[in-house]
Parts: structure tokens; C-alpha cells; sequence
């Protein structure tokens, strides 16, 4: 979808910071879907829903880039023409990247474009240009039917979506040392929190206590803000698992196990082509390794194993061990640690992590630890 919003932009002559911001809310234009879904099973009633995902879509994405100038990309992305749409606006009431992104989305929920027949090309594009229900805007209109054509169709296929993001996506960089790195952990680890009522607060709170550890170490703020951001993400190929596992209130089967322990490997897979992120994804992705082997996805050793991939180990395992799952209630500091001294005593992961996480999380027993403070000027605090 991010690529079509692209190559439309580039046919209507967007440049390159143009594109650049079409193209990031594109990617990200359905990030606070959690907020609808959640509001939902509220008693929302579902134009407010779509309200309400419109405008924290909005809001997230503007933390993430705001140098750029995204006003109302996502906001109206579900608008149409003839003022249909959530906020009742109509062609020229809302911006060009909304409309890209709107008519884009649109097609590509009525008809999945990466699975669409060459032969149903025709019959996609024949309604659009006709627009005869006032749906699109003129200009987004003619650009989709100029360049959807069976290349393009082709560029859309997952074999060649990489390939295609290169060519119509301008590469999004981010610096450790920037504040929208605290609101891209934030929102990610919403949406995989989101996956299970049980641990809708497991990702948050491992990336807090990851920041809170990060200064109980003295770590540099840059490398303390990647240690955060790999217990934000640490979890993120969990979205692969269904809830049905996740939230089983019994013993698992071995099958349902074996697609568990695979969500290190898909964390790691998802993180480890972006550049920047190498420290982040081996962190992330290494946090069910043991230091005797026994660990998985990957089996390491202690050897194999740095700082950072123990202690992010470690805050896993404490936080598993306190917080309330389905198979037990929420349990204290004092209840947690001897579960942490007894692996260490086991050798299978760091006794010197164990009684650091000891010192520093016996204040907060039984509660939150707070988000780390993302203001500029706080950066070495």
C-alpha cells in the first residue's frame, strides 16, 4: 500500500520530503487500530471508533517524524470525496497524502493486491476511473489508473515487495540520541502488548525496567535508549502466535510449544535487516537463551552471550515470574527473586544481573515501573 501511495506521489510530482512523508504514514497509517478495537469492546459505537483511530493514528505518527509535515495524512486517510467518511470532509477539504493513502487503502481492502489475478486488474481499475459514486478525488483517481498497471501488480507480489519499497519509498532514519525513538517503543509495544489481555503490560514494562537498569549500570544514554529499544521490541514476533496460545490457561503441547519458543527467531528476522539495529535485534532476539545452551531459539552459551543479552534475560524472566498470568496471579518482589537466585544457582543465567535486579526493582513491588522521561534536555539524566 506504502509502495502505490509512492508511485502515485512520484506521478503527481511530489518531492522528495513530500514522498517521504506519504510514504512513512502509509506504512504506519494503521498503527492505533488497538485504540479502535479497544473502544469497541468499550460500547464505542463504530463512527467514533473510527474517529478515535484516526486521530491517535495521527498523533502517534506526528511524535515519530515530527519534522515533517504530515497534517492530516492519517487523520483524513478514511475520508472520500463526497464527505462520507469519518469527518464528513470533502475533495479539498482534506490533503493529497490523506487522499493517496485513502484511495490506496481502500483498494487494497476490497481487493488484497498482493494476491489480485492479473486478469481482475481491469475490472479493479474500471470502477476507480469511473469514480461514479464520488468516492475519490479526480487527481487521486487518474493517478492510480496511470500507474496500476501489471508491473506494477507484479511489484506488488511478496516476492518483490523489498525491491519495490527501494524504488517508491525513500529510506526513514531515525538517531538514537532523537525523542521519537521513546514514541516508536511506546506505540510498538502497544500493539504487541495488545495480542493478550494477560500481558498488555509485558513489553512496556520490560522496555522500563530495561531503561531503569540501563542507569543502574551507568550506561551512556545512547546505548541505554537501544537497550530500551530492544525490550520494547523483544516481543515482536509474538504477533505471529495466535491468542488462543498465548492465552491458554493450561499445559501447552508440544506443537503449541514449539510455536511459542519460534518467536525469538521471527523478532530477530523482522529487526535484523534495518540498519542501526544490529546491537537491538541480537538483545531482542536473545532474550530466551540460557548460559548453559539450554535456551532457545538459538541454543547459545555463556560465551555467546553479552551483557545486555543476559540482563535482557533477566528482566524477562522477572517479569514473567511477577506479573499475572493465566496460570497465576501477580506476585511480589520477595516471591520473585528466589525464582531468579535458583537459575542463577543453576548456572543458566547471570547470579551478578540477579542481585543488580535485586537492588534496583525491590521499590517497586507489586506496582509499575514508570516510563523513562523523553524530553531533550533530560537525556542524561
Amino acid at each position: 500500500m506504502a509502495a502505490l501511495a509512492g508511485a502515485m506521489g512520484l506521478r503527481l510530482g511530489m518531492n522528495g520530503r513530500e514522498l517521504s512523508a506519504v510514504t512513512s504514514c502509509a506504512l504506519m497509517h494503521d498503527n492505533a487500530l488497538t485504540e479502535m478495537i479497544l473502544a469497541e469492546r468499550k460500547g464505542g459505537n463504530a463512527g467514533e471508533a473510527w474517529r478515535l483511530h484516526c486521530e491517535s493514528g495521527q498523533r502517534n505518527m506526528e511524535a515519530l517524524i515530527p519534522a515533517s509535515d504530515i497534517s492530516g495524512h492519517i487523520l483524513y486517510h478514511h475520508e472520500f470525496a463526497n464527505g462520507s467518511g469519518p469527518f464528513g470532509k470533502k475533495e479539498g477539504e482534506f490533503p493529497l497524502g490523506a487522499e493517496l493513502i485513502g484511495i490506496a487503502d481502500s483498494i487494497d481492502a476490497a481487493h488484497p493486491l498482493q494476491n489480485l489475478p492479473e486478469s481482475e486488474l481491469d475490472g479493479l481499475l474500471g470502477p476507480v476511473s469511473e469514480n461514479k459514486q464520488g468516492l475519490y478525488t479526480k487527481r487521486s483517481a487518474e493517478a492510480l489508473v496511470a500507474v496500476f498497471d501489471k508491473n506494477m501488480l507484479s511489484l506488488l507480489r511478496d516476492d518483490r515487495i523489498a525491491e519495490t519499497a527501494e524504488r517508491f519509498i525513500p529510506a526513514w532514519e531515525v538517531d538514537m540520541e532523537d525523542e521519537p525513538i521513546f514514541n516508536l517503543a511506546g506505540f510498538v509495544t502497544r500493539i504487541i502488548d495488545y495480542k493478550s489481555e494477560f500481558t498488555h503490560r509485558h513489553s512496556v514494562q520490560i522496555a522500563n525496567k530495561a531503561w531503569l537498569m540501563g542507569g543502574y549500570y551507568q550506561y551512556a544514554y545512547e546505548e541505554k535508549t537501544k537497550l530500551y529499544l530492544a525490550a520494547a521490541l523483544h516481543d515482536l514476533g509474538k504477533l505471529a502466535i495466535p491468542v488462543t496460545i498465548l492465552e491458554k490457561p493450561g499445559k501447552l503441547t508440544r506443537d503449541e510449544y514449539k510455536i511459542i519458543m519460534g518467536h525469538a527467531a521471527k523478532t530477530r528476522e523482522l529487526l535484523e535487516g534495518i540498519t542501526g539495529f544490529e546491537d537491538i535485534w541480537k538483545w531482542a532476539s536473545n532474550h530466551h537463551e540460557k548460559l548453559d545452551g539450554s535456551g532457545y531459539p538459538f541454543g547459545k552459551t555463556a560465551e555467546a552471550l553479552d551483557f545486555n543479552s543476559r540482563l535482557m534475560a533477566c528482566i524477562d524472566i522477572y517479569q514473567a515470574v511477577s506479573e499475572a498470568r493465566p496460570y497465576h496471579p501477580p506476585r511480589s518482589h520477595e516471591d520473585t527473586m528466589p525464582v531468579l537466585y535458583r537459575m542463577s544457582d543453576e548456572g543458566l543465567i547471570d547470579g551478578y544481573i540477579a542481585s543488580g535486579l535485586d537492588k534496583a526493582l525491590a521499590a517497586y513491588s507489586l506496582s509499575d515501573v514508570p516510563a523513562p522521561r523523553c524530553p531533550l534536555d533530560t537525556r542524561h539524566a
